[in-house]
């Protein structure tokens, strides 16, 4: 009921806001994309950049602007991502977006390293991403942690460094019938920069000044850097083409926000203990580099692609390993492996990302046909350092490899499309696409998920559990590769019957070479009733396949659970261990999306609002830990596998989610004062689990697939209101940004609610001034969380090992304070 009220009053607000300017919109033409409004004249590189208006997603009609669509999109440009401190594209979005979140998991294995972003509260494999139009590719990584997004396998936006982009482009809709798979929540596209000359070259320098104030303790750090070299050339070539080439190299130290761990035997004076933990952003170095390419080979007919390659390192901290009175086994463990005064053990994480397409595009019989193949490709590989393998006693080594994760996927794709003059213009498109995609994964070394080839060595003990503390390789047991093949049809109309109402009607089929077909549908409305007010609405069906990794993915890992680490299996859901726990094939998520919404325009105000309600069924979920302990059934399953807990993929879940998007925009232009850009825009979102799923295994008693926390996690782990209120102001070259965003609660849930960690509801302030010619130097300053907020400290109770400081669900992360400039030169 709260964020019920939440969204009323941001709606009257904004709609009180519009009917002041109403009056003013009769008399003052409505700006379009086409025939902007009359502003005094300024140098565009200092003006802020709302993006082009004119937009791709959500409609394939020529020309149509973003205030004149049927389906809410927002356009997002690029000079909007890089006016802040983070290179990051993934958080730029959520500083920007309201309906995107992008919290900073930590202590969480591989998605440390490969972040999830949500749209609308939804899993993040739910958002379709698009790269110029082209379906991206997923990350190899399965996020298996207990973090938000828990179970997806989900696009990695980092992979594509913000100078190479040249904006965003957002549809809060389902589209599966426009688009396919995974656009339930909605679609995400990225547009490549296009330049024949120019370019730019930019250094970003930022550290972290906080204070740290965890239950246990305070302390403050000053450092913490992140550097970042970007650049983009612009190059020409024959009459028409163009090849623009972006890079960027990122070095970002680790930050910790562990909190004071009370179990050390040495502690700091003054202190309640001392931080042996490493809880926060982990430490990354990569290079990023994209082509994109453009040229008119005869007459209508257009060559173009693209080409981007990504080597990302990171490293973050497992739990520290540590020899405390109350366990004489751990003691002993770390004294027969040389290592008496413990360890912090560091999972090494390499990313390598291939992104690439080719097409030709052109006019066929007065047919607009575009034809293009693309090819992606991401390998993860693990790596433990620091660590050791306690069944090799003192023969251990500290360093291990422990296999990798490889996904690829190549598209076939054809699209065509005509305009016909047929009451006031009909679009017809229609097209057709393949797709294969590819799931592997390679086995470590031995050390690093078994025993000696011998058995137990000298200085060992025989219980010692194998492989690598921290992280377990992948044996020769989890190694598989998988493939399957997907064709599909599409049909797209969309007619403009009068000037004032838009119908538009799309459907698709599916076919997959694992689970058979499937169809989606969607209608579109639009009416507009004068100048400045139009209704729009929208209905349709739509799925997601489950991805190669969740129905294939094999692994034993450490898994946080009630701020205790957890050693954990994770099996295919028609694995023998899997079916006598309940396990079943998985089938499709089906979803059903109504939205319904409002535009209005008064002079250079506009305001958008749009209410939704998506149903999803059938949804695939990650179970629960099925634990050992207190069953001796599953304890017994389990032994030969040396875990004390058992998960699987499932289907069964069903969740219904409401809310309302808005978003009001005001520009405001003066000859002496400069230019202002107001913008104030809300997410209102309330998700409810409505059905789960229930077990069919032989066990007496069945274990509980899907409770509590798996519930709170859809439920409330994403911020129930989020909104964001921005000045921008640019006077000549000079330029000042003011950011406040507001976050609903988040809770990071436990087994039952005493386990639950609240972020709290917080407001977060970013400021930025700015030097910006539209040739020549750039210089920027700026601080992001000015005020130094942090969400709610993890409670003493649940933070028994004092390494989680913070909830790792908190929708802003937890690293406080960073000042940061920006330096750069255009030509």
């Amino acid at each position: 009921m709260t964020a019920y009220r939440t969204a009323l009053t941001l709606a009257a607000s904004t709609l009180a806001f519009a009917s002041a300017h109403v009056a003013y919109a009769q008399d003052v033409p409505t700006q379009t994309a086409t025939a902007p409004a009359a502003e005094p004249a300024q140098d565009p590189a200092a003006a802020p950049d709302t993006g082009d208006d004119i937009i791709v997603t959500g409609t394939r009609a020529v020309g149509r602007s973003r205030l004149d669509s049927a389906s809410p999109v927002d356009v997002l440009s690029s000079a909007a991502i890089q006016r802040q401190g983070t290179t990051e594209l993934g958080a730029a979005l959520s500083a920007i977006a309201p309906s995107i979140d992008f919290p900073r998991p930590s202590a969480v294995d591989g998605t440390d390293a490969i972040r999830p972003a949500t749209l609308r509260g939804l899993s993040p494999d739910q958002t379709l991403v698009l790269v110029n139009g082209v379906r991206g590719h997923t990350a190899a990584l399965l996020n298996v942690g207990g973090s938000v997004g828990r179970g997806s396998a989900a696009v990695d936006l980092n992979t594509i460094p913000t100078v190479a982009l040249d904006r965003i482009e957002v549809l809060r809709d389902g589209a599966s019938a426009q688009y396919g798979s995974d656009a339930i929540a909605g679609v995400v596209n990225l547009r490549l920069r296009e330049a024949r000359s120019g370019g730019g070259m930019t250094v970003n320098y930022g550290f972290y000044n906080t204070d740290i104030d965890t239950a246990r303790g305070s302390r403050s750090t000053n450092g913490e850097y992140a550097l970042t070299v970007s650049g983009w050339q612009g190059i020409g070539f024959g009459e028409d083409g163009f090849l623009t080439v972006s890079g960027e190299y990122l070095d970002r130290q680790a930050t910790n926000r562990a909190d004071f761990d009370t179990r050390a035997l040495v502690k700091i004076p003054g202190t309640p203990g001392r931080v042996t933990g490493r809880f926060g952003d982990p430490k990354v170095e990569q290079y990023s580099i994209f082509a994109n390419a453009g040229t008119t080979l005869s007459g209508t007919w257009k060559l173009y692609g693209w080409l981007g390659y990504q080597d990302r390192d990171t490293r973050s901290a497992a739990f520290p390993r540590l020899p405390l009175a109350s366990d004489p086994v751990a003691v002993a463990r770390l004294e027969l492996a040389g290592l008496s005064d413990g360890f912090l053990p560091l999972i090494n994480t390499k990313s390598r990302d291939i992104n690439s397409a080719l097409g030709i595009k052109g006019e066929l019989a007065d047919w607009n046909v575009d034809l293009n193949v693309s090819y992606g490709r991401n390998k993860i590989g693990f790596r433990t350092l620091d660590s050791a393998n306690y069944a090799y006693g003192r023969a251990t080594q500290r360093d291990f490899s422990d296999g990798a994760l490889i996904y690829d996927q190549y598209i076939v794709g054809l699209d065509v499309d005509r305009k016909f003059d047929v009451l006031q213009g009909v679009n017809v498109a229609f097209g057709l696409e393949g797709r294969r995609e590819g799931f592997k994964i390679q086995s470590g070394e031995l050390a690093s998920y078994g025993y000696p080839t011998t058995g137990s060595v000298t200085g060992a003990l025989p219980t010692a559990p194998p492989g690598a503390q921290g992280f377990g390789g992948f044996s020769p047991d989890n190694a598989i590769e998988r493939s399957r093949r997907n064709g599909s049809v599409y049909l797209d109309v969309e007619a403009q019957v009068t000037d004032k109402l838009l119908l538009g009607l799309a459907g698709r089929g599916e076919d997959y070479s694992d689970f058979g077909s499937t169809g989606t549908g969607k209608v579109s409305a639009r009416y507009d009733f004068a100048r400045w007010f139009a209704l729009r609405g929208t209905a349709s069906t739509g799925f997601r396949a489950p991805a190669l990794q969740q129905q294939y993915f094999t692994s034993v890992a450490t898994v946080i659970q009630n701020g205790n680490p957890v050693q954990t299996g994770t099996y295919p859901s028609v694995s023998p261990i899997a079916a006598r726990l309940g396990g079943l094939p998985l089938e499709p998520e089906k979803s059903t999306n109504f939205s319904v919404g409002t535009v209005i325009r008064a002079g250079r105000f506009e305001l958008t609002v749009d209410a939704y309600r998506i149903r999803i069924r059938n949804q695939i979920g990650l179970s629960e830990n099925l634990a050992a302990a207190g069953n001796p059934q599953v304890a017994a399953l389990l032994a030969p596998f040396n875990v004390s807990a058992a998960r699987f993929f499932i289907n069964g879940i069903a969740s219904t989610t409401k809310g309302i998007d808005a978003v009001a925009h005001y520009r405001l232009p003066t000859d002496a004062a400069g230019t202002f850009d107001l913008t104030i825009a809300g997410n209102v979102n309330d998700v409810n689990v409505t059905r789960v799923p229930t077990s069919t295994s032989t066990l007496n008693p069945a274990p509980t697939l899907f409770a509590r926390n798996r519930i709170e996690s859809l439920e409330n782990g994403t911020p129930g209101e989020k909104v964001t209120g921005s000045i921008d102001w640019s006077l000549d070259k000079l330029g000042a940004l003011a950011r406040v965003t507001y976050y609903g609660d988040v809770t990071q849930p436990g087994t039952t609610a005493a386990g639950d960690v609240h972020s709290g509801k917080h407001l977060i302030t970013d400021l930025e001034l700015r030097y910006q010619a539209k040739k020549g130097a750039q210089i920027g300053l700026g601080v992001s969380n000015l005020f130094d907020v942090y969400p709610d400290a993890t409670s003493i109770a649940n933070n028994p090992t004092g390494v989680i400081g913070y909830p790792y669900y908190s929708p802003f992360g937890f690293n406080g304070r960073y000042v940061y400039a920006r330096a750069g030169l255009s030509w």
